[in-house]
């Protein structure tokens, strides 16, 4: 399953389910973003052509990361980009998530591992701003199922 979390019309992430299966290929995220996030199922058997990437310049004017979820449960906040709380979903182990826009933040509901990647160079100080915030109210949306407070 793909699920989208959205501020209005803005992309804030795209969560990839573990189970999630689709023969072929497919791209989950629109050609202008940066980060780019998409999922392979080939058989035995198929060639992907040897290749190399051509140098083209491009221009990085925001972070987008990946996580995948190797182990454990976590809830992730979302924020917009005032840092006003939005709504909290849970990703766990064999989950992939990208995230697009807005804030975020995460709490370990279970010892986990994870993978980040996303764009570099990193920059430091000068690659996030941090902000203090404990949503007092989860606005837990589950697979589906609506707003769980």
């Amino acid at each position: 399953m793909i699920e989208e979390v959205k501020n209005r019309e803005q992309l804030l992430s795209i969560i990839i389910r573990a189970h999630y299966k689709k023969d072929g290929i497919s791209f989950f995220t629109p050609g202008d973003f940066s980060q780019q996030l998409g999922y392979m199922n080939r058989p035995k058997g198929y060639v992907i052509d040897p290749h190399v990437h051509s140098l083209v310049e491009r221009k990085v004017v925001l972070t987008q990361e990946v996580l995948y979820i190797k182990s454990g449960k976590v809830r992730v906040d979302f924020y917009d980009n005032e840092r006003v709380y939005l709504q909290s979903r849970i990703v766990e182990t064999g989950d992939v998530i990208l995230l697009a826009a807005g804030g975020h933040g995460f709490e370990m509901l279970e010892n986990s591992e994870m993978i980040e990647i996303k764009q570099g160079p990193y920059c430091g100080d000068e690659d996030k701003i941090r902000f203090e915030y404990k949503p007092e109210n989860i606005n837990l949306i589950t697979k589906g199922n609506g707003p769980k407070l």
